[in-house]
């Protein structure tokens, strides 16, 4: 039996995307059965390492939530920074100092107005309420938020 084959997505960022633009992105587990990322010691590092892109200016993390398989971001880049290097070199190393086996590749979307943002933000904020993991989008503890 054959498998269609995944194409590999450019993430390339047109020219004429202004610097500074917001992304909404999800990334998930390679094995979506597991719940890794909300295992405590796994989503502190998860959430050391995106406090750590942030504050050396890598990138600008708006929002960041960790579900059992998979998060949701809002970010921005400075400019120069390629999405697709800074998101690969997190990556890399939350897989290699945390042993999460992600995915090959990751969905992304340029925000394209304020009542986007405004919509993903409420999206990310209340997608442990929708799953039944907590009552109010301000239990949920795996987050990031500057």
């Amino acid at each position: 039996m054959s498998f269609p084959q995944r194409k590999s997505l450019p993430h390339a960022v047109p020219p004429w995307v202004k610097d500074g633009a917001t992304y909404f992105f999800t990334q998930c587990l390679q094995d979506r059965t597991r719940s890794d990322l909300v295992r405590a010691e796994t989503a502190g590092a998860l959430l050391a390492a995106v406090r750590n892109y942030h504050d050396r200016q890598i990138w600008f993390m708006r929002l960041f939530l960790l579900m059992p398989d998979h998060l949701h971001a809002l970010v921005s880049f400075p400019a120069g920074q390629s999405l697709r290097v800074a998101w690969s070199s997190w990556k890399r190393y939350t897989a290699k100092t945390t042993g999460v086996i992600w995915q090959r590749d990751f969905f992304e979307h340029r925000l394209r107005s304020e009542e986007s943002w405004e919509q993903r933000a409420r999206y990310i904020r209340e997608n442990p309420v929708r799953k039944g993991l907590v009552t109010e989008g301000g239990l949920w503890p795996w987050y990031f938020e500057p």
